[in-house]
C-alpha cells in the first residue's frame, strides 16, 4: 500500500470501519483500510484499468484478466505476474460488485466471458483466494488479509454496496442543506 494518503482516505476509513462492524460484523482493522485504501486508489481511473494485455491495452473485462494472469497455458511470464493480475481481479471486481453492481451487466452484454454476477463474486473470490496462497518471502504479511478477503468476499461486496448508498445520501439536496444549517 502507498504511504501517501489520498485526500478522500480517512472519509473512506470512516464509512467502511461503521458499515463492516455494525451490518456485517468485520472488524479487522486490515480489512477496513485495505477496502477504504482500495476506494481511494480507485478514484483513478488509471488504477481500475492498470492491468495491461500482450498487444498493451489495458484489460477491463475479467474474462481477458484471468486469461492474462495464467502463468502455465496463458500469457503471464511469472507466478509474481499472476499474483499481480489476480489481486487486481480481487481489487476490481470487489469494488465494482460493491459500488457500481449495475455496470457488471453492461459489461456481461459486450462480451460473454463471465456471463453473470455471480461469476463476477467467484472470480474475485477465487483471485483472493490464490493470492493468500502466495505466502512465502515478502507476500508472508500480507497473505492472511487475502485470505479473509476470500473467506468474507461477499459480506465485503455487500458493506461496500451500503457505503455506496451512504456516499449517494451525503449528496441529497436535503442531507447538504441540514449540513449547512449545522455549521
Amino acid at each position: 500500500m502507498n504511504s501517501e494518503s489520498h485526500p478522500l482516505e480517512q472519509l473512506f476509513v470512516e464509512l467502511v470501519g461503521r458499515h463492516y462492524a455494525q451490518e456485517i460484523g468485520i472488524r479487522d482493522p486490515q480489512v477496513v483500510s485495505y477496502v477504504a485504501h482500495l476506494l481511494s486508489e480507485f478514484c483513478d481511473a488509471e488504477q481500475l484499468y492498470k492491468i495491461h494485455g500482450s498487444t498493451g491495452k489495458p484489460l477491463n473485462d475479467v474474462g481477458e484478466m484471468l486469461v492474462e494472469s495464467d502463468p502455465v497455458y496463458g500469457p503471464a511470464p511469472s507466478f509474481d505476474r499472476e499474483r499481480q493480475v489476480r489481486k487486481h481481479i480481487g481489487d476490481y471486481t470487489l469494488f465494482l460488485a460493491g459500488m457500481f453492481p449495475e455496470s457488471i451487466n453492461h459489461y456481461r452484454l459486450r462480451r460473454q466471458r463471465l456471463e453473470s454476477f455471480v461469476e463476477w463474486m467467484k472470480a474475485g473470490k477465487e483471485s483472493y483466494y490464490i493470492v493468500s496462497k502466495f505466502e512465502y518471502f515478502e507476500y508472508a504479511k500480507v497473505a492472511p488479509l487475502f485470505a479473509q478477503l476470500s473467506n468474507k468476499f461477499e459480506e465485503c461486496v455487500f458493506g461496500l454496496n451500503r457505503v455506496k448508498d451512504e456516499l449517494q445520501e451525503m449528496q441529497h439536496p436535503i442531507f447538504k442543506r441540514d449540513n449547512e444549517l449545522l455549521m
